[in-house]
């Protein structure tokens, strides 16, 4: 069921075939993009995913509400829109269902290239930057609050007092259906779960939800066992191949560091192209080694730090809508996952050398990271993070027993 790989054209970062032209004034563009995707290239490497949808929508009656969980970057909200283009579309036919095949020459498909579709509403957290509630467009965009919820799907008060529409609640506009995605759901704050929850124990009709989440067990459990899951794996070795050949030029510089990194998720792949981190491995190779011989320096945690900020500001330039404390969040997560790399690969040199202190000394080191990974889940100050990872790891990397 995955697509076959194109041929690719020229640069460091291809484009499948040539530039998408952008969505249309008033169209989503992210919406737009993921359905340019989803549509005209397929979900990549999620053939168990895809045959599972596609067995529920063969059925007829497929269910109201799915979770499509896991990691990072692995085609997760590419394969939810798909699974939209499917349900909205009054053009599908029993076998374009069946083998969850979306039209490509319908109205409705041109509109969700065009991020235009009135059934499908792409729901993330960024949506608060473009609010009419200027509480929700102060936010740091570190959750999805349930003023955000209500606005963009149920209804009701929000904080300025504005009282929305319950979109939820409207029939179809093309009458196939309309499809709710909710993007990173397991950041709804308890409040948006809460109020999530009542929509589906009492679904409208002819409405269909899915969850898309990294992280499904941050959403309450009543939320999960009214869901039907669907679960995406990294991309296998040849799946990610495929997709490497058709967006990385051959001559890009850490290219075979780069497959190795993103460990079979396209998405960590183009994050590593765009924001260098080949760069930051260099970089944090050399802190690591300096730990190793037992040099310390305040520095160490304020280099990372620069690192984590100079990220940050790329994307806010490049999006005005973003929100810095997201992007430093996410960037912090990045350079904790490089690291992670780093030590992972001297912790199986160690065990292959059979050096037994070292190796308890170097998962020591990667439970430290671990803890550090939970501070940014929790909005922990990152240079406190970072200090406090420096202050853990030296005297653990300095060990070099046998």
């Amino acid at each position: 069921m995955s697509p076959a790989p194109r041929s690719g054209k020229s640069p460091s970062r291809r484009k499948a075939e040539s530039t998408p032209e952008p969505p249309p004034p008033g169209g989503d563009a992210v919406l737009s993009a993921r359905a340019r995707v989803a549509i005209d290239d397929g979900v990549l490497g999620q053939d168990t995913a895809q045959h599972r949808l596609g067995q529920a929508l063969g059925s007829g009656r497929p269910h109201h509400a799915w979770i499509v969980s896991g990691p990072m970057g692995v085609g997760k909200c590419t394969l939810a829109v798909r699974f939209a283009a499917l349900l909205v579309d009054p053009e599908s036919t029993p076998a374009s269902l069946r083998d969850f095949a979306p039209r490509t020459d319908s109205r409705s498909a041109e509109l969700l290239r065009q991020g235009t579709h009135p059934d499908v509403h792409l729901i993330r957290k960024e949506l608060a930057a473009t609010s009419a509630d200027r509480e929700l467009r102060d936010r740091k965009q570190l959750n999805i609050p349930i003023g955000l919820l209500r606005e963009q799907m149920i209804g009701g008060s929000s904080g300025d007092g504005h009282v929305h529409e319950s979109r939820v609640s409207h029939s179809s506009v093309l009458g196939a259906g309309k499809v709710f995605i909710i993007d990173e759901a397991e950041l709804l704050d308890a409040d948006g779960q809460n109020a999530l929850l009542k929509t589906l124990e009492e679904p409208p009709p002819h409405t269909t939800i899915i969850l898309v989440a990294s992280h499904e067990d941050r959403l309450l459990p009543t939320i999960r066992s009214r869901c039907q899951r669907v679960s995406c794996g990294p991309l296998d070795p040849a799946s990610m191949r495929a997709w490497v050949d058709r967006r990385i030029d051959p001559s890009t510089p850490a290219r075979e560091w780069i497959i190795g990194f993103a460990g079979g998720s396209p998405g960590l792949a183009l994050e590593a192209i765009e924001h260098d981190l080949h760069a930051w491995n260099e970089r944090l190779h050399a802190i690591v080694s300096d730990l190793e011989r037992g040099t310390v320096d305040p520095a160490m945690a304020e280099a990372m730090a620069e690192l984590v900020s100079a990220f940050a500001e790329r994307v806010v330039k490049s999006n005005p809508d973003a929100s810095k404390d997201a992007a430093n969040r996410k960037a912090l997560g990045l350079l904790l996952s490089v690291l992670g790399r780093i030590v992972q690969q001297r912790l199986l040199d160690a065990s292959n050398a059979g050096s037994t202190d070292r190796v308890s000394a170097l998962t020591a080191c990667v439970d430290a990271l671990v803890d550090a990974e939970r501070s940014v889940a929790s909005n922990v100050n990152q240079k406190l993070v970072l200090a406090n990872l420096i202050a853990q790891s030296a005297p653990l990397l300095s060990l070099r027993g046998g």
